[in-house]
């Protein structure tokens, strides 16, 4: 099996996945590109850190999803 059928199936497998990781991605920068915008100018490195804070919001965000669904009957 070569490089590209083994990429295309890891696509067709985990499809849904990739694309709720691609919206999330895609609101969290645009969330916070507006609240820079929008706000007085801030110091380069809030921004980043913001940016950054982005993976900590993913993961307890799909983790209080799972918490949720474990508690449904």
């Amino acid at each position: 099996m070569s490089l590209l059928e083994r990429v295309g199936e890891h696509v067709r497998e985990n499809r849904s996945g990739m694309f709720v990781d691609l919206v999330f991605a895609m609101a969290w920068v645009t969330l916070v590109s507006v609240v820079f915008a929008v706000l007085p100018p801030a110091p380069q490195w809030a921004y980043y850190l913001a940016m950054a804070s982005g993976i900590v919001a993913y993961y307890g965000f799909f983790w209080s999803l799972e918490a949720l669904r474990a508690e449904e009957p």
